[in-house]
């Protein structure tokens, strides 16, 4: 009988020339090994171990030549091939040419907020079969995943302690413990998560084909998690499932606390930093110091803070291109009167996740002007002014669209950050009827950040698209001869659109 991995192999990168491949196995397999390009084999080492087996990393390098070529790679077992979900038993990737302008690929929301809407699609991996198609002619160089790689929503619905846990007053709620038993019951929830969620043939195929970088957002926990009122964003019970989460996060995105592209040293938080040819790719982490006040933890007296990891590495960034991952929008629609109405009713806690967790939130908006500040400071100081290029990569919002924040400071000198929405991937857009709701209570007038008004923020068309791109989507970026980054989104109705980040 054929040896399968449960999940994967899941392919990393963590460098220019430093590659991973992850997978989770039986617990009857005790040391694989890696087989690269039938001429090199790699260690495996057990990074974690979950209630149905061992979860294996390996690391290898992958030169940077003058030509592009491809690597193929294989699992190996006493003396057998382990093989996928699918019985594909070897993968191959591709690495693009010293000089090659490489393609890259963002997507978000990767699943379903909900079984009814899950029921209601009628071909869920549509696009990551059209991904599938698009990498076998012209193969693509990263994969980048910027939030909810899985939906964990169903915790409180498929772990019964959960379920019985909703029932209670909320008094008893927010004291409550965490029990051996609930801990167990989540460890299963997770890790029957990943296996079921990343089966499907041409997203595990692209996953073991496309070297990828991934951060989480808040359905990799539960929805809305870090906008809860803080007796219950502490509560054991939430404290529990936020642990769990964690724990598989860190091993099947972040492919465990050994990538070496991490930003913070015991975990604090999962912020990375990989530069890629000429690109730079900063990973946000907004959500495990996330809460109703903070989305990054920063303190005066102490230098390694979250805040001023990332201000160092923006100021460190010298490559042409800055990709800065950002689950949730920086530059979206304008909540802030619904929001207003809303925290003087009862329903707060029910609507946290719509109105408080954008960064456009109240109790956020300091924090999103010191990140822009800094991008644009980045900006200006990296060389190449004519050529390079800064961009927000977002998702969340299950919706297409394209930001700018335009800095007008320096006369007769214009900066431009540019943020790319491309969401969601499996995750349905809002309905016709609730993305009425969502502009009648919101809008998306220009913003201006200074009482000078010389930095603005708006929403732009992209070619040939309306504002919103109300469809399921992912974008690919690639740099073109003109020396725009063109921004391509594929879009699951055929209205494929196109914008040059000049």
């Amino acid at each position: 009988m054929a040896i399968k991995c449960l999940v994967g192999p899941i392919l990393g990168l963590e460098s220019d020339t430093d590659y991973t491949v992850c997978f989770l196995t039986k617990k009857d397999i005790k040391k694989p090994i890696l087989s690269v390009s039938h001429d090199q084999t790699a260690s495996t080492t057990k990074s974690g171990e979950t209630p149905h087996g061992f979860f294996w990393r390996s690391t290898f390098k992958a030169l940077i030549k003058s030509k592009s070529y491809f690597i193929t790679y294989e699992i190996k077992y006493n003396n057998e091939l382990l093989s996928d979900k699918h019985d594909r038993k070897a993968w191959t990737f591709y690495v693009p040419g010293k000089t090659e302008k490489p393609r890259i690929i963002y997507a978000s929301c990767n699943g379903f907020s909900s079984a009814d809407l899950q029921q209601k699609t009628t071909e869920p991996y549509f696009l990551w079969d059209k991904m599938a198609q698009m990498h076998e002619t012209t193969p693509f160089s990263l994969l980048i995943l910027g939030g909810d790689q899985v939906y964990a929503d169903s915790v409180w619905i498929e772990v019964p302690s959960c379920r019985k846990w909703k029932e209670l007053p909320r008094s008893k709620r927010i004291k409550m413990s965490a029990t051996q038993k609930l801990k167990r019951e989540l460890d299963r929830f997770y890790q029957n998560l990943y296996i079921s969620r990343w089966g499907n043939k041409n997203m595990s195929l692209m996953l073991s084909s496309i070297p990828t970088l991934m951060m989480w957002d808040d359905h990799d926990i539960f929805d809305g998690w870090g906008s809860y009122p803080g007796e219950l964003q502490s509560s054991p019970m939430y404290q529990a499932i936020f642990s769990a989460a964690k724990r598989y996060f860190e091993l099947f995105q972040i492919r465990s606390k050994k990538n070496s592209s991490l930003l913070s040293k015991n975990q604090e938080h999962y912020s990375f930093g990989v530069k890629y040819r000429n690109f730079y790719i900063l990973g946000l982490d907004n959500r495990s110091q996330r809460t109703l006040s903070q989305v990054m933890h920063d303190e005066e007296d102490k230098d390694n803070t979250h805040w001023k990891t990332i201000i160092q590495q923006l100021k460190e960034v010298n490559t042409e291109n800055l990709l800065v991952l950002s689950g949730l929008p920086v530059v979206y629609r304008d909540f802030s009167q619904t929001e207003s109405l809303l925290d003087i009713t009862p329903w707060q806690e029910e609507l946290t996740d719509d109105i408080k967790d954008q960064w456009r939130a109240k109790q956020h908006q300091g924090e999103r002007l010191r990140l822009i500040m800094h991008l644009l400071n980045s900006h200006n100081q990296r060389p190449n002014q004519n050529k390079k290029k800064t961009v927000i990569l977002s998702g969340d919002v299950h919706v297409a669209c394209l930001g700018t924040i335009i800095d007008r400071r320096v006369p007769d000198k214009i900066s431009k950050v540019h943020q790319v929405v491309s969401s969601g991937i499996v995750h349905p857009p809002p309905s016709a009827l609730a993305w009425i709701g969502i502009t009648a209570s919101s809008n998306d007038d220009k913003e201006y950040l200074n009482s000078e008004r010389t930095i603005e923020t708006q929403i732009i068309n992209a070619v040939g698209a309306d504002r919103y791109i109300r469809t399921r989507n992912f974008v690919y970026l690639v740099e073109g001869d003109d020396q725009n980054l063109w921004v391509n989104w594929i879009c699951e109705l055929g209205h494929d659109s196109e914008y040059p980040l000049e």
